[in-house]
């Protein structure tokens, strides 16, 4: 698994692409997929945000919540760009921090982002395993499929 700034650090275009993907609403926005108490998939909108070191969410009591406080296993997805239909795709594990200091901080910039927040949201880091980039040619073009495949996998070990 990787932090942001790890994956940042080892694929800076991508991670810049990824971010682009992200944020191009001025808020962070994406779809966050976890398991189920019975164990199938469940994907919800969210807003993903990057802060420092890190890849957070800061979730309310949901169904989206009680999963990832069952099971770590997340994967995220942009949103779709009005223009183009480039993916940025991450999966990887959820943990809890429960750092009121870090918490708080992670909140700040959200709402500076623009976003809205409640103190009943619990702060949850991601670390990254996969990571898969797709870039396509503006809608219309000729040619715009297959996309361009970028994938990157964490190889340190935390």
């Amino acid at each position: 698994m990787a932090t942001w700034s790890e994956f940042e650090h080892a694929n800076p275009d991508m991670a810049a692409a990824g971010r682009a993907l992200f944020y191009q609403f001025g808020v962070g926005l994406g779809y966050l997929a976890t398991v189920r108490k019975d164990g199938g998939p469940r994907v919800h909108p969210f807003c993903p945000i990057i802060y420092e070191d890190g890849l957070y969410g800061l979730i309310g009591p949901s169904p989206k919540r009680s999963d990832l406080l069952r099971d770590d296993r997340v994967a995220i997805h942009s949103f779709p760009n009005p223009e183009r239909d480039d993916e940025f795709y991450i999966a990887g594990r959820a943990t809890r921090r429960d750092d009121r200091q870090l918490t708080e901080a992670v909140r700040a910039a959200f709402v500076k982002s623009g976003a809205t927040s409640s103190v009943d949201e619990l702060l949850f880091e991601f670390d990254i395993e996969h990571v898969l980039l797709a870039t396509y040619k503006k809608r219309g073009e000729p040619n715009n499929w297959p996309p361009i495949y970028t994938k990157w996998h964490a190889r340190v070990a935390r």
